[in-house]
């Protein structure tokens, strides 16, 4: 995926995070998503919290991106090991910001987000696209056993059209 293709989705996604966040109705939050325990507020943070992984994770990914291989092969492994803790963490974490924070607060926080993550990215060099690292691959069907930093800034868009098909927001069933 070329550098354009990547910022038009995340332009794309931010667009849409809106859309999704304005057209929805209190009753609507409220109600159970498809195939998760969520309710549709708290799978909108989850899919947020994708992307302000991301932001905290690039300085990992181009740490281990100049160290040997095997050095992030061990540090996956052992992530992989704490897969089931992992699994129950993630799942938690989206209880209190989808319950507690406005949908202007998800909001204003996407739009904080991706225009770091944009400003960023527009920045990179094509050798730190290039650097990669090994991935827990039992944390998320979306990582790969390794990916670049180019990987890793296309990585929560994939999360946040897997989860969006997983809402149950009229304007979500809609498209």
């Amino acid at each position: 995926m070329d550098r354009r293709d990547i910022d038009a989705e995340l332009e794309r996604v931010t667009t849409d995070f809106h859309s999704l966040l304005d057209s929805a109705t209190g009753a609507e939050f409220g109600m159970p998503t498809h195939g998760t325990k969520w309710t549709n507020k708290q799978l909108l943070f989850h899919m947020l919290f994708g992307f302000i992984l991301v932001r905290a994770l690039m300085p990992l990914v181009k740490g281990f991106g100049r160290l040997p291989p095997a050095a992030s092969r061990t540090f996956a492994a052992i992530l992989n090991a704490g897969t089931r803790p992992f699994h129950v963490i993630n799942y938690l974490s989206a209880l209190p910001g989808g319950t507690v924070l406005s949908s202007h607060a998800m909001g204003k926080l996407m739009d904080t987000t991706m225009a770091h993550l944009r400003d960023r990215f527009a920045r990179e060099s094509d050798h730190t696209l290039e650097m990669a690292m090994h991935f827990p691959v039992g944390w998320d069907p979306y990582f790969n056993d390794t990916m670049t930093v180019g990987d890793v800034y296309h990585y929560p868009t994939q999360h946040y059209e897997h989860h969006r098909r997983q809402l149950t927001t009229r304007r979500a069933l809609d498209i």
